[in-house]
């Protein structure tokens, strides 16, 4: 789940996509499905923190105002309310959440993400989030080259309009990632769920 935070969802946000809190209850039931099948949830949260600001100075410098720039490092340092999770998303103990310090939580320096998850033996990745085109693509392309498999989910990714989001789904469908829809892939977990795991003794 990328970047489902205050700075992104609240209304007047410094970031806000209004559209991205639609799409809560379907994130919402991809994630209670696949806790019930055994799998893991993650809350990748946008940080620009000293670290950030030090390291990636590209896009501080160069594609921020200097007025922007202040906006949302104060939005999105940790203990900030824009950086904390949007309230109506459905968080539990088990769920992990990670930092990340680029768009893309898999770019060098970005998080330690990777290692989580290859860590606990993950190869299958269902994206949701905001911006589709942004961070949620940077994602999800990444995970591809890294030799994930990726859904990205077409009703659970928002961003500032209707041609920006489909432009990212037409991208993600022809190379990257499987694009399907919310209820499709809640099917399809209740359906590998299912099947008996067969082990050779």
């Amino acid at each position: 789940m990328v970047d489902l935070q205050n700075g992104f969802m609240a209304p007047g946000a410094v970031a806000e996509i209004p559209v991205a809190r639609d799409i809560v209850p379907a994130v919402n039931r991809i994630s209670a499905t696949l806790r019930e099948a055994g799998g893991l949830v993650v809350y990748i949260q946008n940080t620009f923190d000293e670290i950030a600001v030090r390291t990636w100075s590209t896009f501080f410098d160069h594609f921020c105002s200097p007025a922007r720039r202040q906006l949302m490092i104060e939005a999105f340092t940790p203990g900030a309310e824009g950086h904390a999770l949007w309230a109506g998303l459905d968080v539990r103990a088990e769920d992990l959440k990670v930092r990340k310090r680029r768009f893309g939580a898999f770019a060098p320096g970005a998080s330690d993400l990777h290692a989580i998850l290859q860590a606990r033996g993950v190869d299958t990745l269902i994206v949701t989030g905001t911006a589709s085109q942004v961070c949620c693509e940077s994602t999800a392309r990444d995970a591809m080259m890294l030799n994930y498999k990726v859904f990205f989910v077409e009703d659970g990714n928002a961003t500032f309009n209707d041609e920006e989001h489909n432009a990212t789904l037409s991208a993600m469908a022809h190379t990257f990632c499987d694009v399907i829809d919310s209820a499709a892939l809640i099917a399809l977990i209740k359906q590998d769920a299912a099947v008996p795991e067969v082990r050779v003794a």
